[in-house]
């Protein structure tokens, strides 16, 4: 690799870490011995950038030159950045290289907007369709969608590509266009209709044909940026509902904002990315989209904003005490979900249980509850401690908050916030 390449790829990778909407599950592109590389199920391995990211691909922009000026963005075009960009040759290369040498399994690809969306978009559908047609690459790919491209473009960039982007960044159309003037909600909804209605109908295609081609296999995700507008929680959780019922997005990623344009009066005087709200969205996407909860059980008018103190699980708790305790014995698979301290794998363990007799805390325990949070919120029999509808809201608050920061403070180091792919089961 000449000097020229290896300069080009140190900015456009350190460009690309700000887009956080990398996942790597979801396909299975097998290899048929033809060409090299696969794309697994059960996703490919991570590693983790110098700030803690969690990277599974390449990850890397085409070019770093952008036509817009995001007040939120570091590659807008008002912004003093050195820039480059890497040809469909060079970047193909790169990927090929990259993985023969084994640095990666898969490629993540996103773009500042050239001249216009179209022309961004068919360099990047060129990329994706070089490495899967001369290269018979069959490793993961991930495009960036391009709003404002054609639907043409977008469609054929799913037929190369395993799953398709298209972020949405700022959580209302009134702060998008207070932001990032130059773009709209309806030329990002656009692409992912048109994402959505080519799954389904590669879907019903595959029922008739085995042949039939994959569009967008690992389906499609967005990103909301967190904290460079005034956007409470209830409405970025109102929007990622949403989203997932209307456009069946796979995945909803959060990510907090990274102060980099400092002097624009238009974005937040924050020296810190908010990174425990962060953590906390994707708790609540969580209990959106495995635990049965809505978006107004979470939070509310009253409550608009996730507590950062405890957990969206534990909080919700807290504030209805009056449908606690449960008995564990006889309550609903859906109700023993909302109990903190039980997961899905541990609900279900309990319900299968329990035909054969009536459980108690040590067996709950054995089953992976964590008992210290769960007992204040059931009964099986044995518990003589107090619930939680027994004490007082404050006194209640207080002893999880305490329990909370008793057990950080016993923390060997500084547990990263941006690994959440690996985040399991809520407890």
């Amino acid at each position: 690799m000449n000097d020229k390449i290896l300069k080009k790829l140190e900015i456009l990778t350190n460009s690309a870490k700000y887009d956080v909407s990398c996942a790597s599950s979801g396909t299975n592109r097998s290899n048929s011995g033809k060409g090299i590389g696969n794309a697994a199920a059960w996703g490919i391995c991570h590693s983790f950038t110098d700030d803690g990211r969690c990277v599974s691909l390449l990850k890397i922009m085409l070019s770093n030159h952008c036509i817009y000026d995001c007040a939120y963005c570091i590659n807008r075009r008002s912004n003093d950045v050195e820039r480059t960009s890497l040809s469909v040759k060079e970047l193909t290369e790169l990927t090929i290289g990259f993985y023969r040498r084994n640095y990666i399994e898969g490629l993540f690809l996103s773009s500042g907007v050239i001249k216009n969306p179209d022309y961004t978009m068919i360099r990047m559908v060129c990329v994706a369709k070089e490495l899967r047609t001369l290269h018979r690459f069959n490793g993961y790919i991930h495009l960036k969608s391009i709003p404002g491209a054609s639907m043409e473009l977008i469609r054929e960039a799913g037929l190369y590509a395993d799953r398709l982007s298209v972020n949405m960044e700022i959580p209302t159309e009134t702060n998008l266009k207070l932001l990032a003037p130059e773009k709209s909600y309806a030329d990002i909804l656009a692409p992912m209709r048109s994402i959505r209605t080519g799954i389904l109908t590669s879907k019903e295609d595959r029922k008739k044909f085995r042949s039939a081609p994959k569009f967008v296999p690992a389906g499609q995700s967005t990103q909301l940026i967190i904290g460079a507008s005034s956007d409470s929680d209830q409405q970025i959780l109102n929007l990622a509902s949403s989203l997932y019922k209307q456009q069946e997005l796979k995945r909803v990623y959060y990510s907090g904002y990274i102060p980099v344009n400092t002097g624009d009066k238009r974005l937040p005087a924050l020296t810190n990315p908010p990174l425990v709200r962060e953590n906390r969205l994707y708790q609540s996407d969580w209990l959106l989209r495995f635990y049965g909860f809505g978006v107004d059980e979470i939070v509310s008018e009253k409550h608009p904003d996730l507590d950062l103190e405890l957990d969206p699980k534990l909080s919700y708790a807290l504030r209805n005490p009056h449908l606690f305790p449960i008995d564990i014995n006889k309550a609903d698979y859906e109700w023993i979900l909302r109990v903190p301290g039980i997961g899905l794998k541990s609900a279900r363990l309990i319900i299968m249980s329990r035909r054969y007799g009536r459980l108690n805390s040590r067996q709950l325990q054995k089953m992976g509850v964590v008992m210290k949070r769960a007992r204040y919120f059931i009964t099986c029999n044995e518990l003589s401690s107090l619930t939680v509808n027994e004490m007082k809201p404050e006194y209640s608050r207080q002893l999880f908050v305490k329990k909370i920061l008793s057990k950080k403070s016993k923390l060997p180091g500084q547990l990263s916030l941006f690994d959440h792919e690996r985040v399991k089961m809520l407890r």
